[in-house]
């Protein structure tokens, strides 16, 4: 059955609430009969009723029956939803990779607005916030008690137009920011080759790094363009970044993993029943050709971001690196309803390879690396050296190079700034690392046998090479008699 549905993970994905108690036993469901059920329908329509013919003002009769038709299915889970015509059109907007907005992936916590991330280079990303956030007003309006939908309505806008968000994060005040909304062009795959900082500058090795800000329709053809342009560059390895990364299309999760796979299952979806199993596994042909890889996780990574990196690590295919990631362990289905409206619905959840539910639990990296500052305790050139002598002789190269440093101070170049990405920087010198293994794990070491034969190469070669001498020399002799003469 599952085959049949079209499967894809929510982009706006709700947390569950903290302080949730998760020893608490769950009571067994006591199912209503089809009488019972009648009964409660009925006293559903009397509610409206009685509603709408006593309320103070005038009644939005299509506003109460929509909320009641999202309460009753966010009363199943926080990815349960009802869609309006317009919240339809939004959500297939944002699927498309083009909308109109801040740039920015949130949540419903405790009745305020949480950030899951900020898409990359948008106004949200552009204006410092970050994944933990929590928005509390919208133009001065509080949040409490906006519904998601409400408060997402409220920060899009024409492009060009200014809306001010108050927000607060972990361990500082509240600051107000103004914002300019824009069109959102989702590009899902960045890429480049990036040298090792601290690597000596006469060496080749680059890694592949690519970074991927979401999974929508087109992110698994711009990774496979991104590996075979990286590939051609002969990079030592890649540093996958789904840092931040709220989740998208399962299907392009899928594509994602495959990419990087050989072979061995990618993820299963189990539903209801116990038949509503769907494997999917990887086919034959890695795209990076068996090089190191190392993916980048943290707290923002969620939904797909978290298949991707479950099927390469249970794989061995790559190592985690980061923070635990965000835990959503869910997939939903988009049932339109044929009059432009429609429901999402939790038919499913989504295990690793191995197994395992990461349903609020999250991706448990293999090494945990947080973001942290960056000190330097430890000089570049050592105060103490042939440099620091007086009158000791320069070298012409240096001082070439100090002088088109002098001239490049007022800019960070690419390697300053990934030095200050510490969570990166780690990937990259395990990546490495993983190579120099790589490299030493295919080197057959020589043998006694092997020194001989060498040696009768040599040899041989040294006696052709006296040979050539020899032959080459007679025509100069024989030019030598007849001057002579």
């Amino acid at each position: 059955m599952l085959k049949k549905l079209v499967i894809l993970m929510a982009l706006i994905t709700p947390i569950v609430a903290f302080g949730a108690d998760k020893s608490k036993k769950e009571e067994p469901i006591e199912h209503l009969t089809d009488e019972q059920i009648y009964e409660q329908l009925k006293k559903l329509a009397l509610v409206f009723e009685t509603a709408r013919d006593n309320f103070v003002e005038e009644a939005d009769e299509k506003k109460m029956l929509e909320a009641a038709m999202n309460g009753m299915l966010q009363a199943l889970d926080p990815h349960s939803s009802y869609l309006s015509a317009d919240d339809f059109k939004e959500f297939n907007d944002k699927s498309s990779g083009e909308f109109g907005g801040l740039g920015i992936q949130i949540t419903s916590d405790r009745g305020a607005v949480r950030v899951i991330s900020p898409i990359d280079d948008t106004p949200a990303d552009k204006a410092g916030i970050k994944a933990g956030d929590y928005i509390t007003h919208i133009d001065d309006e509080q949040v409490f008690d906006m519904t998601l939908n409400q408060a997402v309505k409220k920060m899009k806008g024409r492009p060009g137009t200014k809306v001010k968000l108050t927000i607060i994060s972990d361990g500082e005040e509240p600051r107000t920011i103004t914002l300019k909304r824009a069109i959102i062009k989702v590009d899902s795959v960045k890429y480049e080759e990036k040298s090792i900082a601290g690597a000596d500058e006469d060496t080749d090795e680059k890694i592949g790094y690519i970074r991927i800000s979401d999974f929508g329709a087109t992110t698994a053809k711009e990774l496979n363009k991104a590996l075979e342009k990286l590939e051609k560059k002969d990079v030592i390895g890649y540093v996958l970044d789904v840092r931040n990364n709220p989740g998208g299309y399962l299907t392009a999760a899928i594509d994602i993993a495959d990419a990087f796979l050989d072979a061995g299952e990618i993820v299963s979806t189990r539903g209801k029943h116990k038949t509503d199993i769907e494997r999917n596994f990887a086919k034959e042909g890695d795209l990076a050709n068996g090089k190191p890889v190392v993916v980048l996780i943290n707290h923002g990574s969620a939904s797909a971001s978290e298949i991707v990196a479950g099927a390469l690590q249970d794989n061995g295919r790559a190592l985690v690196m980061g923070s635990q990631s965000f835990g959503k362990g869910s997939v939903q289905q988009q049932k339109p309803l044929g009059d432009g409206t429609a429901i999402h619905i939790t038919i499913a959840r989504y295990y690793t390879p191995s197994g395992r539910s990461i349903q609020n639990e999250g991706i448990t990296p293999d090494i945990e690396v947080l973001q942290s500052k960056i000190e330097v305790l430890e000089r570049k050139e050592s105060l103490y050296s042939e440099a620091s002598f007086k009158n000791a002789l320069k070298n012409e190269k240096a001082e070439k190079d100090d002088k088109k440093k002098s001239d490049d101070d007022k800019e960070l170049t690419d390697e300053e700034k990934d030095a200050l990405d510490y969570q990166l920087q780690r990937a990259m010198d395990m990546v490495r690392a993983m190579s120099k293994l790589q490299q030493r794990a295919s080197f057959v070491p020589a043998t006694p046998e092997d020194a001989v034969v060498e040696a009768e190469d040599v040899e041989e070669k040294a006696t052709e090479d006296k040979k050539s001498d020899k032959e080459d020399k007679k025509p100069e002799k024989e030019a030598d008699k007849k001057d002579k003469k």
